[in-house]
């Protein structure tokens, strides 16, 4: 979890399925129909929210004895990741069932070695409306957690 306060699973509560491809640096992530006045907590009641998903990689790190110091295995991919913002949604409202998709490129993909993790992450964001009037995120009022590691 991203945030000690509110972990994500106080937060949104429903049964979120999410599978990872790994050989092709894909997830798929099913969110179940969400009712806010039972599955979201919006504890500074804002008036919009949405889910994120992030798909990212992490190498491993090797040791340099002439630098004395740590250095990718696999530098492309090392703190890479892919997001898809979903809509926002209003935070009084019934949101029916869908899949979020977010895949890395292929030419990550040909870089992938045992040497990298994958991580799929998962968030909850609230937004207001901006001076724009369009839906701004409002700082420290989300969470997340990392729901997949392969």
């Amino acid at each position: 979890n991203f945030n000690r306060t509110y972990p994500f699973n106080t937060v949104l509560r429903v049964g979120i399925t999410a599978a990872m491809d790994r050989e092709h640096l894909l997830a798929t992530v099913t969110i179940p129909r969400i009712n806010t006045d039972i599955d979201l907590v919006n504890i500074q009641r804002l008036p919009y929210f949405r889910i994120i998903a992030v798909l990212g990689t992490v190498s491993d790190m090797l040791y340099e004895e002439a630098e004395k110091s740590y250095i990718p295995a696999v530098p492309d991919l090392h703190g890479t990741s892919a997001v898809v913002n979903g809509e926002w949604y209003p935070a009084q409202t019934i949101v029916p069932e869908h899949t979020m998709t977010v895949q890395m490129t292929e030419a990550q993909q040909a870089q992938l070695t045992d040497e990298v993790t994958v991580l799929l992450s998962l968030a909850v964001e609230f937004g207001a409306v901006g001076f724009n009037g369009e839906t701004t995120e409002v700082k420290y009022a989300g969470c997340g957690k990392v729901v997949r590691v392969s």
